[in-house]
């Protein structure tokens, strides 16, 4: 008797070919769903202003990763740190030269070497910041306040202590990974006796300043004046010495000339005056 076919027995049922083709496409969505799940594994993303480090079972490898889209293997994993700049701000009671205890507020701007990230992360932590710039900071502030005054502090040493303990940041940081891009002193709060004090100090200094502006001022216009009695003293003297009576006795005769000619009413007198010159009259 003939064998009965799929289709006898089952009423209906798939043959064998058309199970294989279903089983095939089963296999090939899994491996490209299994492909696809190895790619995303395999892809990272480093944000702008960041850089990977790798580590793999743990351990950090020393490779890092820049800005952009990577392939990498899969078993390793990646730790995003931050390489752009960022700020620290430091409140502390620090000591003066003179032992007096001030009110200093500080900022620190730095950032990490984006070059020595694997070596930070493995030796410090991604909490570098609260570790080791913090501690630095302060101690620093406190050696560089120390040597020097209360009154230099607070008003002609403030950009020399920024330097001060910006140089001694770069010297301490910059071994380990952190480069420092300035110090800044916010504000200085000495004790309220001694701010009395020093600004009472400041303001006799600038009336003493202005009251010899004055003084100065006074002794300038004294000499200028001195200058002008000399010079309308000597001309006085170079004119009278000109002068003779005969001389005026000429421009006297030539003065009473000129008005005998003149067309206007007058009377001239011809006498013995006293410097012998005529007078000369007009009638009214």
């Amino acid at each position: 008797m003939p064998n009965p076919t799929g289709n006898e027995l089952g009423g209906g049922l798939p043959s064998m070919p058309n199970l294989r083709g279903v089983g095939k496409r089963i296999l090939q969505l899994a491996i490209l769903l299994l492909a696809i799940i190895f790619l995303m594994s395999s892809t990272t993303s480093i944000p702008t202003g960041n850089v990977g480090v790798l580590t793999l079972f743990g351990k950090v490898t020393g490779e890092t990763l820049q800005e952009g889209i990577h392939l990498l293997n899969p078993l390793k994993s990646v730790q995003k740190l931050s390489i752009q700049t960022q700020s620290v701000k430091e409140s502390a009671n620090v000591p003066s030269n003179e032992g007096l205890i001030l009110a200093l507020d500080t900022s620190l701007l730095f950032h990490l070497d984006k070059n020595m990230a694997a070596q930070v992360y493995q030796s410090i932590g991604e909490n570098y910041a609260d570790k080791i710039i913090e501690p630095t900071l302060r101690a620093a502030i406190r050696a560089s306040t120390s040597a020097h005054t209360a009154n230099a502090l607070y008003t002609n040493a403030r950009e020399l202590v920024q330097q001060q303990i910006q140089d001694e940041l770069t010297k301490q940081l910059s071994p380990r990974g952190v480069i420092v891009e300035n110090v800044l002193l916010r504000d200085v709060q000495l004790p309220a006796m001694l701010k009395g004090s020093i600004e009472a100090k400041q303001q006799a200094e600038q009336d003493a300043l202005r009251m010899n502006f004055i003084l100065q001022k006074e002794k300038q216009e004294a000499e200028r004046k001195r200058i002008e009695a000399q010079g309308i003293a000597d001309f006085q003297k170079i004119v009278a010495a000109g002068i003779s009576p005969q001389l005026l006795e000429w421009k006297g005769i030539e003065a009473t000339e000129k008005l005998a000619s003149s067309s206007n009413a007058k009377v001239v007198i011809v006498g013995n005056t006293k410097n012998g010159l005529p007078l000369v009259l007009e009638p009214k």
